[in-house]
């Protein structure tokens, strides 16, 4: 049996391990990721990428590549005609980008390899001990059962929904099935809405939702159909028939929307489930693994890609030197907003398949008015792109991607590892050496900035004293 030692180990090469593993081998830590599946996973359950994630991924130079073939979206048509507008995000990305999630894992899977990241596929886990000093994993490959140990000073379990990680180190998944049956679907229509945007459309038996792919012809456009029908309740292994497909869109439309062609097509069942602790010693759980939803707006991806930008430079900072607390604000900070999209995904989704005629009336008459207020327009396309995600009540925990600088972006900056310290307009830089410095183009006050683009401390550039001990407090000297 053949023995490897890595700074930290990934289990699952989805979204949110392949972020995790590329930030960590970014910052020169040795890292190797482990996944069941022998070839990458060729279905694409998730289709939309929010703002707050492509502000991550512009910070590790992704973003263009895959905006360069993916159709951008102003906005969510949901109940009773009401829209959530994207159009007025304070982000350099006001839309959400419609492409499958083959396209993004690719893309963090050459990320992380680029990094250095060692990605093995075939290798599942098969135990898992802990002890003071580190994390010693056996894993079994599934080729020719050849077994392999691992020894690493941290374990990341992002291993999905029926996390083997998860299970290893005895964290329970409270939580239930809310929608069951849900049909994911890749269909070509002659017909299809005339919104641009993401589009729902729903009866009290059966909803559809649309996503638009941007790629059309003269027989008609792509989309990424959501299907579900209340009295065709079956199990996930049950065959997804083209018929099955056409019925819910024509009723859900009310209107035949031309069904010209069916690609990928998938059944699942959706869960409201989360870990009450996503730290375990020196075991932490991430994205599925932590946490699943409804699918229903499209959070379950970019919540994954937050919790690894969150976590991995905290790792990368204790690797380094670091207090140990530091690790625990993962749970601090990530929980709360594993808590929330939960209950907000499970609002909309417990929306959508509502069967009372009166409540579904009060529901399409209430909507549509808030959302024409700006502050609850603006609020809740925040919450529902990422954007409006903080830690903490300000301005330490605001997202500071968005603040103007005098040359370039922040998320430019934030591809080389560390703070940056944005001093104020019309100030001279500050002697700190290794520390990356900006200058702001408003007039805001002096931040911070962490790895992950949130404000870690707010005052005058000329305070050394204060921005140093927060950098002190969160951060070590590299090793």
């Amino acid at each position: 049996m053949s023995s490897i030692e890595v700074d930290a180990l990934v289990v699952g090469a989805g979204p949110t391990g392949l972020t995790a593993a590329g930030d960590l081998a970014r910052g020169g830590r040795s890292v190797a990721v482990l996944e069941r599946r022998p070839i990458p996973n060729p279905s694409s359950r998730a289709f939309v990428t929010m703002a707050g994630t492509l502000e991550a991924l512009d910070a590790r130079g992704l973003a263009d590549e895959l905006l360069a073939h993916a159709h951008r979206t102003p906005g969510v048509t949901i109940f009773g005609g009401a829209r959530i507008d994207l159009t007025h995000l304070d982000s350099a990305y006001p839309y959400a980008m419609i492409t499958p999630q083959t396209n993004v894992d690719a893309a963090l899977a050459r990320y992380a390899a680029a990094q250095g990241a060692d990605i093995r596929r075939g290798v599942e886990v098969a135990e898992l001990i802990q002890d003071v000093n580190g994390v010693t994993v056996t894993a079994r490959s599934r080729q020719d059962g050849g077994l392999t140990t691992w020894r690493a000073r941290y374990v990341i379990g992002a291993d999905g929904a029926h996390s083997t990680v998860r299970t290893l180190v005895g964290a329970d998944f409270p939580g239930k099935t809310i929608l069951s049956s849900i049909v994911l679907a890749d269909v070509k229509l002659a017909r299809g809405p005339a919104d641009d945007g993401l589009t729902l459309r729903s009866t009290r038996e059966v909803f559809a939702f649309l996503a638009p792919y941007g790629r059309s012809d003269a027989e008609g456009a792509w989309y990424r159909a959501m299907l579900w029908d209340r009295r065709h309740q079956v199990p996930d292994s049950a065959t997804v028939r083209p018929a099955e497909i056409t019925d819910i869109l024509r009723r859900a439309m009310d209107a035949d929307p031309g069904v010209v062609e069916i690609g990928w097509h998938s059944r699942f069942h959706c869960d409201e489930r989360q870990v009450e602790q996503y730290r375990h010693g020196r075991v932490f759980l991430a994205g599925d693994a932590a946490h699943v939803h409804s699918p229903m707006g499209g959070q379950g991806m970019n919540t994954g890609i937050q919790d690894a930008a969150n976590l991995a430079w905290k790792l990368d900072a204790v690797l380094g030197g670091a207090a140990d607390h530091v690790l625990d604000t993962y749970q601090a900070e990530r929980h709360p907003i594993g808590k929330r999209v939960l209950r907000q995904s499970g609002l909309m989704a417990r929306g959508v398949t509502l069967y009372p005629r009166v409540a579904r009336g009060l529901r399409n008459l209430l909507v549509p008015r808030l959302l024409r207020v700006p502050s609850v327009r603006d609020a809740l396309a925040g919450s529902f792109s990422g954007t409006g995600l903080r830690y903490g009540r300000g301005p330490v925990g605001d997202r500071a991607v968005h603040i103007p600088l005098t040359d370039g972006r922040l998320t430019q900056l934030a591809r080389t590892p560390g703070f940056v310290l944005v001093r104020e307009r019309g100030t001279a830089a500050v002697e700190a050496a290794g520390l990356t410095q900006a200058e702001r183009a408003d007039a805001g006050p002096a931040v911070l900035v962490r790895p992950d683009g949130y404000v870690a401390w707010s005052g005058s550039s000329a305070d050394h004293q204060g921005w140093q001990a927060c950098l002190t407090g969160w951060a070590a000297s590299r090793s």
